[in-house]
């Protein structure tokens, strides 16, 4: 069985309604009665005045003067006399004399009686003493005067008792239907994360635990987003490394062909001949070789070859294979190592990688005229700083620099920088750049150790 929340909330309200209007009648009925015995204790005093004393008769005038004391119209019915009344009615009316007692004690207000269309409630005591010893004396009580002073006392209560219980029921079902309105939207809110929609909601103004769940939807929110982004990433170099494998291991099978027949053809060229260009095609073979093991290595970078290595061996290596383009485009390229090696545990393939694809992208960014600055400081941590004059990233891509398939370059792909990114977190590290007086820098850092 389903129970909302509006039906919890109203159930209870509703119990401590019912209860203070069941208060509320009691107290009215209480009022009732207790205004009811009021007048019987009226009447009372009236009827023990009326039998005790001795000295005159009842008459009519008598009867008269006793009706503004107690409000109630009397009727005497003597034994050998006709009867009198301060009643103007005639004839006058024939009480039962089943309602007659004779102690004043026992008076209460009787049965109605109508006498000329007015009703009143009839009782009646036998007189013991005096000069109307033996005769029945009827008081005869006004219904409406009963109807006023029970009205005047029930009212009070019922009017409070029935304020309150609206003000109340009015209040529950604001609350309820504001509460549940609160409720509804944070259910409308999870269905959205739930499709896929990560926006963030509007806190409600009020601040209480609702407006706290509604922070931690939207943290979860933003969590959420932040994985599927992550996952997405994941899936894509994967999907990446699994397509592009196999075509960049042929690729390099031919090109390692290539490299080996040049090789040859140097060690059998004679020793006087000019064997410069046939380096230079050896070392873009090399470069080409490298690039190629970057897709080989691309969602494997959690696959660490831990050894020592040396950071200051890596940088060179590939200042020296990027130098003789340098020097073809005019750029300018500033390697000064360190006096002291920088020796860390790492995966030296990989790490030579990153080294060789920053420096890549330095001397593409720089372009002719240009230079490109490489500086390597001891650690821990070791930091390599690699700075090119070139106009720096696009501005609508610099926080996306680091993702895959992100590149301002006509034909790039977008890779580099995010297997750069891959690698150096595997290795503890972390990847970051930035325009320093006119020039862009892409900083490492990673931490040492022994392997």
């Amino acid at each position: 069985m389903r129970w909302r929340i509006r039906s919890q909330l109203l159930l209870p309200l509703l119990l401590l309604l019912l209860g203070g209007v069941g208060i509320s009648a009691w107290t009215a009925f209480a009022s009732a009665r207790q205004a009811r015995r009021q007048i019987e204790a009226r009447l009372r005093s009236v009827a023990h005045f009326l039998t005790e004393q001795r000295r005159f008769p009842l008459t009519v005038d008598v009867l008269q003067q006793m009706k503004p004391l107690s409000g109630a119209d009397y009727l005497l019915v003597p034994k050998d006399k006709p009867p009198q009344s301060s009643l103007a009615s005639n004839p006058l009316p024939t009480p039962s004399p089943a309602i007659v007692c004779d102690d004043w004690r026992e008076l209460h207000l009787g049965p109605p009686l109508n006498v000329d269309g007015e009703t009143y409630l009839c009782s009646g005591i036998r007189l013991h003493k005096g000069l109307n010893a033996g005769d029945t004396l009827y008081i005869l009580y006004p219904e409406s005067l009963w109807r006023d002073a029970l009205w005047e006392a029930v009212w009070p209560p019922l009017a409070l008792g029935g304020s309150l219980a609206l003000a109340s029921l009015a209040l529950a079902i604001g609350l309820s239907q504001r509460l549940a309105k609160r409720i509804r939207e944070l259910e409308r809110r999870t269905r959205l994360i739930a499709s896929g929609d990560f926006s963030p909601m509007p806190l409600p103004g009020r601040n209480d635990e609702l407006r706290d769940l509604a922070r931690s939807v939207n943290e979860m929110a933003q969590q959420l987003a932040q994985f599927q982004k992550t996952a997405q990433q994941t899936e894509r170099l994967r999907l990446l490394g699994q397509v592009s494998g196999g075509l960049a291991h042929q690729l390099r099978n031919g090109l390692t062909g290539a490299r080996l027949a040049v090789q040859l053809h140097l060690r059998e060229s004679p020793a006087q001949a000019d064997t410069s260009a046939l380096e230079v095609a050896l070392r873009q073979l090399t470069l080409l070789e490298a690039h190629l093991k970057r897709f080989l290595d691309l969602g494997r970078a959690g696959d660490l070859r831990r050894e020592r290595c040396s950071l200051t061996s890596l940088v060179g290596e590939a200042v020296e294979l990027l130098r003789p383009r340098c020097r073809h485009a005019g750029i300018g390229l500033v390697w000064q190592p360190p006096p002291d090696a920088c020796v860390l545990s790492g995966d030296p393939g990989q790490l030579g990688q990153v080294v060789l694809n920053l420096l890549g992208n330095a001397v593409e960014a720089a372009g002719p005229g240009g230079q490109v600055e490489v500086r390597l400081e001891k650690g821990p941590p070791f930091v390599l700083e690699v700075f090119d004059t070139g106009p720096g990233p696009p501005s609508d891509l610099a926080e996306r620099l680091f993702e895959p398939f992100v590149t301002g370059k006509p034909e790039g792909v977008g890779l580099g920088l995010a297997v750069a990114r891959q690698v150096t977190e595997a290795h503890g590290g972390r990847i970051s750049w930035a325009r320093r007086d006119g020039r862009t820098c892409f900083r490492i850092e990673l931490p040492g150790g022994s392997a």
